[in-house]
């Protein structure tokens, strides 16, 4: 059974880092596209962050270049979000999501993933 599971939000203060990490189950994480994605109260889903099965990264902020850096570890079957000098506008539930494997790109929005977790809350308070 496919699963992804996002694991390290929290509470942080404006300036601050957290990582987040997703841990893949019932597929070979680097045998597929998978990103961050994030949705604030109220707003639209948007992208973060990819890693395409190539080996490409996309960043979907180009506003935000170098706040934010994606990692995956093969081994541990884990993809990473480092988040540094977060902001309050950073604030919204992260989730994790992967393409099918027959997709080698990342896509250009969110809706082209197939499967998700369930995501985890980031709060950064001002």
């Amino acid at each position: 059974q496919l699963q992804l599971v996002e694991s390290g939000g929290g509470l942080v203060q404006a300036g601050g880092s957290l990582t987040l990490s997703c841990k893949a189950s019932g597929f070979t994480l680097r045998d597929n596209s998978i990103g961050w994605f994030r949705q604030a109260s109220g707003k639209e889903r948007e992208g973060v962050m990819c890693i395409s099965r190539r080996g490409d990264i996309i960043n979907y902020m180009d506003s935000e270049k170098g706040r934010f850096t994606i990692s995956r570890d093969n081994a541990n079957n884990t993809l990473y979000l480092q988040m540094n000098s977060l902001k309050p506008k950073d604030t919204g539930v992260y989730y994790c999501a992967a393409r099918g494997a027959q997709y080698y790109n990342c896509p250009r929005d969110h809706s082209a993933m197939d499967f998700w977790g369930k995501g985890t809350l980031v709060t950064v308070s001002s």
